[in-house]
């Protein structure tokens, strides 16, 4: 039952009628359903601080926190400053006192890190990064195929079987996808490899998609576990197996975190949910908040936002809405309602559960501090001129560029539906000399750990001075890469010298550094100077000689550094050694990081701190990639962001242009429209992941007696469609005051594509509104 103790007093400003509701919260399930720009963030920050004010008023012994959980490590960032920030202001209270925010997976991996023991894992235990994750899912794939070459022709178009070279590299780009789906399914179940081998062995008949499943399975758990690691989705799966192991600490975890906000709990999964309820067992205060209608991720990772739409219908006692949003002009709300309510009565194929969901959205009330901004001239068109792929660009880049000159204090986005799109429009936006920021459409993992990995390696040194080694390797794998110059005889052969030849000095000079008895007196030279004991120094000329004295000089001020608190320690670091905007918000980061871990465990030293960097580039330490975007992305006035539709989700701009709105980004569930995921050289119709995937559960579940060949294709092309279609509406409500749509007509002229049936729909809409509203 919730708690009926009476509210604490909230902060001065004058909350809208749907927060007030959700900020009266006291205890017990609340599931909270909110519109993009709603301010949901701020309004469970808000809802945090009250309830971390309310432990506060009844201390106990053992410590007590509020938990959030989220998506994403920018909304774990937004969330700690904007609680901590209501705690001091509002509460006269400490931040970062009586609260936890953590991604779904960092909780996962504290529980498992404080007891490992209990899923059989010894306390250095490795988390392989996506690179190397990749990579075993490779190899275990080719190694199934060289023992069963024929294992797929069933599914090959017979009348490629002839000339197999045509397909060969498409299918064996596409095998790594078969088997990511194939993991990602055998984890979500916990099914055992061995148990499932069981299974398949009393079948009648063969199966080589489960056949080939099962393969690369065994093998991936077998490579993971000789390397005494884990990846990152099986963090989700060893917690579990933790809280269940040991009820005394389940309980321990229960009692110290009383209540639990999820933030995103459209993009839950069902051992995520499994693992929230578990820990909300003994109190059920759980709040849930998301927007179903954002749930774009579902096709292709274990998200699925039926079950937060599940929980709204469990609990409607505490159900609520953040209908309200002042991000975009009306004209542009209306335009996103509409596509709801097509979605939910014309829709060609999708059912009412597949559509979007309400509420609908609605502007801010008057006299609200965030006001809908003005609507642009115009708000919304749809460019329904037809247009190949390349004319598509070219009229897009040439409206942005007149856009940017006559709002350069105004932000622009154009967003596309996949990576490759975003490559040849960033090709196109450089051809045409206009500035543009690409950031987003890629998040790097192996980036993150190499620039984690050069602040250790710098760090490290200034923690030892003493230490050679690590003063050669500062010079080699952080410095002198960074500032390569060549000798004046390198100048004068560089065009018939090789880039190993050129690095030649470089190498000469760390050698010296590695055989250095005090390398600390090459920091800080006496009178008899280090480097004027090296004769070959001056024939590798004057610009190599203060290369060597700016490292000098950069080592001095960086020991000189030492005194002061580790995190200005590490920006300094990083102010020298970085320029680019994401290595930069690494390190702030990183800063961050280990100053909390140091105010928590003042005995640490700084090389202490600095195994914490290098278990951070290691993957030991679980931290996602820190791209801009997961370190919180800015537009920038006057330079046009590229981002993909996924990648924009929870930002916005003034104008906003979306692309390739055509039939194969953004098909409907039609029969004679064209799926991505099901390959031109399969037979018509053929979804390969979509039958793996269910030919598995049902496997799972002790037969495959049930299993309709095709079916779950055509399954699939729903799933698909109903998240396109929320991919969409994403799209329309990254836009604050004007939108343009596009589409083309596809790669190839003889099978042209028509616009996506929504496109239609809405240009129709809109078509009408503006011959009914009055000018």
């Amino acid at each position: 039952m919730p708690d009926t103790q009476t509210p604490l007093p909230r902060p001065s400003f004058v909350p809208r009628p749907a927060q007030t509701k959700i900020l009266a919260y006291t205890g017990g399930p609340m599931g909270v359903s909110a519109v993009p720009g709603s301010g949901k963030t701020f309004t469970l920050s808000l809802l945090a601080a009250q309830l971390v004010g309310k432990l506060a008023t009844s201390p106990t012994f053992e410590p007590r926190e509020i938990l959030v959980v989220t998506f994403t490590n920018s909304a774990v960032a937004n969330f700690r400053a904007r609680i901590g920030t209501f705690l001091r202001q509002e509460r006269g209270l400490l931040p970062g006192v009586g609260y936890r925010v953590r991604t779904l997976h960092a909780l996962a991996h504290d529980i498992v890190r404080e007891r490992p023991a209990l899923v059989g894992l010894g306390e250095g235990f490795e988390i392989v990064d996506g690179d190397t994750s990749a990579e075993i899912k490779r190899e275990a794939a080719r190694a199934f195929l060289a023992r069963h070459p024929d294992a797929f022709a069933p599914f090959f178009r017979p009348e490629l079987l002839h000339t197999p070279r045509q397909f060969e590299r498409h299918f064996q780009e596409d095998v790594l996808e078969l088997a990511n789906v194939a993991i990602r399914v055998a984890k979500e179940l916990t099914a055992d490899p061995a148990l499932l081998q069981q299974s398949l062995a009393r079948q009648s008949g063969t199966f080589p998609l489960v056949e080939f499943a099962l393969s690369v399975y065994t093998t991936y758990t077998r490579s993971l576990n000789a390397r005494g690691a884990v990846d990152f989705d099986d963090l989700i799966v060893l917690a579990l197996q933790a809280l269940r192991a040991d009820e005394g600490y389940l309980a321990r975890l229960q009692a110290r975190w009383p209540y639990i906000l999820e933030d995103e709990a459209q993009d839950s999964s069902l051992l995520q949910e499994k693992m929230l309820r578990l820990l909300t067992a003994a109190h059920g205060n759980w709040v849930r908040v998301g927007d179903p209608n954002q749930a774009i991720h579902t096709t292709f990772t274990s998200a699925d936002a039926r079950f937060l739409q599940r929980f709204l219908r469990d609990h409607p006692q505490q159900a609520r809405d953040l209908p309200n949003s002042g991000r975009s002009a009306l004209p542009i709300l209306e335009l996103a309602n509409a596509l709801i309510d097509w979605s939910r009565t014309e829709h060609p194929i999708l059912g009412i559960d597949q559509a979007l969901a309400y509420p609908r959205i609605e502007p801010t009330p008057p006299d609200d501090p965030q006001p809908n901004p003005a609507a642009g001239l115009p708000p919304v068109h749809f460019h329904e001129k037809t247009l190949t792929a390349d004319a598509e660009r070219e009229t897009v880049v040439a409206s942005v560029r007149r856009w940017i000159a006559d709002n350069p204090g105004s932000t622009v986005a154009v967003l596309v539906p996949d990576n490759q799109r975003g490559d040849q429009l960033v090709a196109a936006l450089k051809t045409a000399g206009l500035p543009f920021d690409e950031s987003l459409l890629r998040n790097n993992q192996a980036s993150t750990r190499a620039a984690a990995h050069q602040l250790a390696i710098a760090a490290g040194y200034i923690a030892n001075p003493q230490s050679a080694n690590l003063l050669q390797q500062l010079w080699t794998e952080v410095w002198s890469p960074r500032r390569t110059v060549a000798s004046p005889r390198e100048d004068a052969a560089e065009t018939d010298s090789s880039p190993r030849e050129n690095k030649r000095p470089a190498q000469t000079f760390a050698l010296a550094l590695g055989k250095l008895k005090e390398p600390e007196r090459f920091v800080f030279p006496g009178p008899d100077d280090f480097l004027d004991r090296l004769a070959w120094l001056a024939e590798a000329g004057e610009p190599f000689r203060r290369q060597i004295e700016q490292f000098r000089q950069d080592l001095q001020r960086w020991c000189r550094a030492l005194v002061l608190p580790v995190d200005e320690l590490l920006l300094t670091l990083g102010n020298d050694l970085f320029v680019d905007p994401g290595d930069l918000a690494l390190t702030h980061q990183l800063a961050v990081l280990l100053a909390k871990l140091a105010r928590e465990n003042p005995a640490l030293r700084l090389a202490d701190l600095v195994k914490e960097l290098q278990n951070i580039a290691q993957n030991r330490r679980r931290l996602v990639s820190f791209t801009e975007e997961s370190q919180g992305y800015s537009p920038r006035p006057g330079v046009i962001t590229v981002a993909t539709m996924h990648g924009a989700k929870g930002l916005e701009w003034d104008r906003v242009y979306l692309t390739s709105v055509n039939t194969f980004s953004f098909p409907s569930g039609l029969a004679d429209e064209p799926y991505r995921s099901e390959r031109w050289y399969l037979r018509e119709g053929t979804n390969l992941a979509a039958e793996l995937e269910e030919q598995l559960r049902q496997l799972h579940m002790g037969t495959l007696d049930d299993y309709l060949p095709g079916r779950a294709s055509q399954q699939a092309r729903l799933a698909l469609a109903a998240e396109r279609l929320r991919l969409f509406y994403v799209g329309i409500t990254r836009a604050r005051r004007e939108l343009i749509v596009t589409y083309n007509l596809g790669r190839q002229p003889e099978k042209a594509l028509p616009p996506a049936r929504p496109f239609l729909a809405l240009a129709e809409y809109w078509q009408r509104r503006s011959a009914q509203t009055p000018r």
